[in-house]
């Protein structure tokens, strides 16, 4: 199978698709009945998902993120939750470490840029995948809320340290405290949010961004990650780190084949080495 090739969309039974396009991984969730809340198969569909990108190596070049219906996600689902605390209220909360945190966790790492196409709402742990990604685009009507104290939680799913990241500390706390539902305007305002498109085209412009991506400088993108997961390094190392980046990247045929390509005048083909 080349990068280029495409497969068949693959419905796995925790209602997660998986699909190769391009270059680029589309992972769907596919729950659209209960607006894509995270039940336990979601949450292992997902995680499979995530190590599958890993697994397919350079076959995966970009990777969108995705959901099925009207909206993205509504976070954990909490009847799921309700019947957990009835029944083993002790234990209730494993589910953060054992697998929130690890799908958190993976999909924050991954070396491939990361695209997320928002509709509809995305609440919770939803708006904390959504945070996982490098560009976000989402849908005019697209809401979000960070919902956590509404029920009486903090945030989990890394969403304490990524929407402060995202949106500055006081905004951030503001709206984790208040719980306060937002638009993709003000999303786009404060920076959460690449671009807005009308409803029901954010799947189409975020394959077509992660299409873009899929097509660029994919070594260069790695590094890009790595030097913004950085952040609150001192100015040296974050000195020291991009110069180790630049020569790392100086040995890729795609640094020296660019440059050929530029004083030729001609646009550059990529290959990720």
């Amino acid at each position: 199978m080349s990068a280029t090739s495409q497969t068949p969309a693959d419905e796995t039974p925790h209602g997660v698709g998986y699909t190769l396009d391009g270059g680029v991984a589309v992972i769907e969730l596919r729950r659209p009945s209960a607006r894509n809340a995270l039940d336990v198969s979601l949450r292992a569909g997902l995680i499979a998902a995530v190590r599958r990108v890993r697994g397919d190596g350079d076959l995966v070049r970009a990777v969108l993120l995705t959901a099925e219906g009207r909206h993205f996600c509504v976070g954990q689902d909490l009847k799921e939750h309700a019947r957990a605390l009835e029944s083993a209220p002790a234990s209730a909360f494993a589910v953060l470490r054992d697998e929130y945190n690890p799908l958190v966790a993976e999909l924050h790492a991954l070396p491939q840029p990361v695209v997320a196409a928002v509709e509809g709402a995305c609440v919770g742990a939803g708006l904390g995948l959504v945070l996982c990604a490098d560009v976000r685009v989402a849908g005019a009507g697209a809401r979000f809320s960070t919902a956590f104290t509404g029920i009486g939680l903090a945030p989990d799913s890394g969403l304490s340290r990524a929407l402060a990241q995202t949106v500055g500390p006081s905004r951030a706390a503001a709206l984790m405290l208040l719980g306060d539902r937002f638009d993709a305007e003000a999303a786009q305002q404060w920076g959460l949010v690449h671009s807005v498109v009308q409803d029901g085209g954010a799947a189409a412009e975020g394959l077509t961004l992660a299409k873009r991506l899929a097509a660029g400088p994919t070594a260069a993108y790695a590094e890009v990650k790595a030097l913004l997961r950085a952040d609150g390094a001192p100015l040296p190392v974050v000195l020291e780190r991009e110069a180790a980046a630049q020569e790392r990247l100086g040995t890729t045929q795609d640094h020296r084949a660019a440059v050929r390509a530029f004083l030729e005048g001609r646009q550059p083909s990529f290959t990720g080495h």
